[in-house]
């Protein structure tokens, strides 16, 4: 690649676009040009914007500290500037609907880490080692949207990452039905313990609209595409809960799976999730883990503290995997959430659609 691509991050305020600002910092393909945020934000430089703000381990990079906030609804200057964008604004989800086509009609694509967009029939919701093929998906959004470069693609929920790989790697199993409990960070919810002192040695065991993700988005993962949309498929149904954890980084599931065609071996499904890669793996994609899935052989892994950063933060790790008394086999995941999960998985997503030929430099 001979020019790196020029980028926006909308909502460069927030943890998961604080998230992408350090994701970026020095990507080979992807250079951040122009950062957009609320009115309130307009006109300061990053670092001031930032100032008792920034939540992330590492410091803010230099390469933006400098830039100067745009108003994330001055659609057509922050598009003017770039080749595409990412959107991390936190705003309803009509307001969030509006303003990612707004963009997408300047013929700017629109890489998501938002939930408003993940059942729009046309608009591909993407885990790039698992369905790329979604985003075939593109023309007839574009179509739709009377665009012939401009259009939207998402990433699923966070939590889907520590359990939903392990269904794609057992497919020729089919996998059928499912139950998961999910035990999630708090930076799943834009805080960490300085501004969420009261998870310190608790747990929540409610987080909003979080069950009903993890039970519908990964049909939508395996689904096809129909008549110009996609269709979600019927299996696996899954029963969720998901629970608040006092944990920084890192969504761990706990999940039971039932299977139509029974595996041979604990051994066989092993080599299954160690062996499992896609187009990200074999195109060899900056953000890309080498080996997506591992499975961990001791007892007592995975475990944040061990294992979030795996990969980067990138890829999952599956361990405890046993026979079940009611299911056929259950195991623990783990996932990055804000690598994997949130940001990290929508830059994998748009290292992906450049590969695919779908965004292109204006």
């Amino acid at each position: 690649m001979q020019k790196k691509f020029s980028v926006g991050v909308l909502g460069a305020t927030g943890m998961v676009g604080q998230r992408f600002i350090q994701i970026l910092h020095n990507h080979p393909w992807f250079d951040v040009k122009v950062i957009a945020a609320s009115p309130n934000s307009k006109g300061k430089t990053y670092a001031e914007a930032m100032t008792g703000r920034w939540l992330l381990d590492e410091p803010i990079p230099d390469n933006v500290k400098g830039l100067v906030l745009r108003d994330v609804n001055d659609v057509k200057s922050v598009a003017d500037d770039v080749d595409f964008v990412f959107s991390a604004v936190n705003l309803t989800k009509d307001e969030i609907k509006k303003i990612e086509e707004d963009y997408a009609r300047t013929e700017t694509p629109v890489v998501s880490n938002n939930s408003a967009h993940r059942w729009t029939p046309d608009v591909p919701m993407i885990v790039p080692e698992i369905n790329p093929e979604h985003a075939e998906i593109i023309p007839f959004q574009k179509k739709r949207l009377g665009t012939t470069r401009g259009f939207i693609a998402v990433k699923p929920n966070c939590s889907l990452q520590s359990y939903v790989p392990a269904f794609a790697a057992w497919k020729e199993f089919e996998p059928y039905e499912a139950i998961v409990t999910t035990y999630q960070a708090i930076s799943g919810a834009g805080k960490n313990f300085s501004t969420w002192p009261e998870m310190v040695g608790n747990v929540i065991p409610y987080i909003g609209g979080e069950e009903e993700k993890s039970e519908k988005e990964p049909l939508r993962i395996f689904g096809h595409i129909e008549n110009g949309a996609i269709v979600p498929a019927s299996e696996p149904s899954i029963s969720a809960q998901c629970i608040r954890i006092p944990v920084l980084y890192g969504h761990t599931a706990a999940a039971f799976v039932k299977f139509r065609k029974k595996p041979g071996s604990k051994e066989q499904l092993v080599d299954l999730l160690n062996n499992f890669a896609g187009i990200p793996q074999r195109e060899k994609l900056p953000t890309a883990p080498e080996q997506f899935i591992k499975y961990m052989e001791e007892d007592n892994r995975p475990q944040v503290a061990l294992d979030v950063n795996y990969g980067g933060g990138m890829g999952v790790t599956i361990g405890r995997l046993r026979p079940d008394t009611i299911y056929d086999w259950k195991f623990v995941g783990l996932s990055h959430n804000t690598l994997r999960g949130a940001a990290g998985g929508a830059v994998e997503c748009a290292e992906l659609l450049v590969n695919m030929k779908y965004i292109e430099a204006k």
